[in-house]
């Protein structure tokens, strides 16, 4: 270790060597605020045994087991290639006090106060982007407001050029102990400074002018004719006299206008009424601004009123949730469809005429409760003949067997709007008309449950 601070010095004391510019780029008194790692654990494993084991076997203390700390820095350049520094610095820690000091390593962390004083010897001068520069200096500290040591801070570091005398510095500093309550340990530093006030320009003043020829000002702007580009209009010297444009038109100059290529409002900056959700409908219009829509439900998606999945334009029950391949409709239970197609085969009426036989009463009640039971079902009635008689007698017939039975069911209290009736006569056999058992299937009433 004591090597390696030798080869700092040396190195330090070299780069105030290098031939100086005429140029001054002494460093202005500047502040600078840095945030700070307290390293105290690598230092010692450095003394015991040597940098090169350290490294060679990664027992370097990783940065999370580091104390984070702030500092604020004071800088004034002595020289173009020698600054001053002072740095006042404090951390949280377990302060690992060593054996022969007495006393005894705390179990929390508590506050450390540090102040340092530096000389920083560059090896370029501040004109340069990255600079590097050794520190050596002095200095104290107190922690837990109890316990006073002494230090002496050694170092390299890097100073990056931001532009108007800002500079970004890094610092790694070895703080080797001075007092018997001091410990070596390392800093590691990064931060940012600047001047504290503008530099003090040395003007050279013009020669008088000569006199002038006489230069109107027609439009009182304050710009002369000859350098006015608008000189019958009010402008600006930014813009060569001219007044601040408008380019959009819209009312509002550009330098005020956020949307100075586009018309738009003095509500929004001189943008056009926002879209948020780019559906195309503005948000003042758009009663859902958050939600991509369509304009006849005033920028709001097309409804889905039962929550389905399928909106309401596509879907048949909109208020029962359904599925897609029904057309958003639920399928009728099977179980139901049976039942239903039960009571039609149970439905008897006079021989050539629509009256309904009471035995048919039972098997229609049953329907009725079952239209009771679901209060979204619908019911769509068909009469059936065979062909004895002929369309003449059969149609009307059909008709007025399905009336019947829908006249029934609507007497039962079922909505007449749930219900449909429509006859058939023998254009739909379900069996051959040419045997007695084929026209006894086909003379049938059918009945046929839906929800749309």
């Amino acid at each position: 270790m004591k090597k390696l601070l030798l080869s700092l010095a040396a190195v330090g004391l070299a780069a105030v060597s290098f031939a100086q510019t005429p140029v001054s780029y002494k460093k202005r008194p500047s502040l600078g605020m840095n945030f700070l790692l307290k390293d105290m654990g690598t230092a010692i494993l450095i003394d015991r045994t040597s940098v090169t084991e350290v490294l060679s076997k990664g027992q370097w203390t990783p940065i999370r087991d580091m104390s984070p700390g702030m500092s604020l820095s004071y800088y004034q350049g002595l020289s173009n290639y020698i600054d001053f520094n002072t740095n006042l610095s404090g951390s949280f820690l377990q302060y690992p006090f060593s054996y022969n000091s007495g006393v005894t390593r705390p179990n929390n962390s508590k506050f450390l106060l540090e102040l340092d004083a530096n000389a920083n010897f560059k090896l370029l001068p501040d004109k340069y982007t990255v600079v590097p520069y050794l520190s050596f200096g002095v200095g104290t500290s107190m922690y837990a407001g109890t316990y006073f040591a002494a230090y002496a801070p050694m170092g390299a570091g890097l100073q990056i050029n931001l532009g108007q005398e800002t500079f970004v510095n890094t610092r790694f500093v070895y703080n080797a102990m001075v007092s018997s309550l001091s410990v070596n340990h390392f800093t590691y530093t990064i931060g940012i400074s600047s001047p504290l006030k503008d530099r003090e320009e040395l003007v050279t003043p013009p020669p008088p002018a000569p006199a002038a020829p006489i230069d109107p000002d027609t439009d009182n702007d304050g710009i002369k004719d000859s350098q006015d580009k608008c000189p019958t209009v009010p402008g600006i010297a930014k813009y060569n006299g001219c007044p601040v444009p408008d380019t959009d038109g819209d009312g509002i100059n550009d330098e005020n206008d956020k949307c100075p290529q586009v018309k738009g409002l003095a509500k929004y900056d001189g943008c056009p009424v926002p879209d948020r959700d780019k559906d195309g409908i503005n948000d003042e219009e758009d009663k859902c601004p958050d939600v991509f829509g369509v304009a006849r439900y005033q920028g709001c998606p097309v409804p889905d009123r039962d929550k389905d999945g399928i909106n309401d334009e596509e879907d048949k029950c909109p208020d029962v949730p359904g599925v897609r391949e029904n057309q958003g409709c639920p399928v009728v239970k099977e179980e139901i469809v049976k039942r239903v197609n039960t009571s039609a085969r149970n439905i008897f009426f006079q021989t050539n005429s629509a009256k309904l036989l009471p035995k048919s009463f039972k098997a229609l009640d049953d329907v009725v409760s079952v239209l009771n039971e679901d209060k979204n079902l619908k019911l769509d009635i068909e009469g059936h003949t065979d062909i004895t008689g002929g369309d003449k007698i059969n149609v009307p017939l059909s008709k007025n067997r399905a009336k019947s039975v829908y006249d029934y069911v609507v007497s039962k209290g079922i909505d007449a709007s749930r219900l449909s009736s429509e006859g058939f006569s023998s254009s739909r056999p379900i069996a051959d008309n040419k045997t007695v058992k084929g026209r006894a299937l086909n003379r049938r009433t059918e009945m046929k449950l839906r929800y749309y």
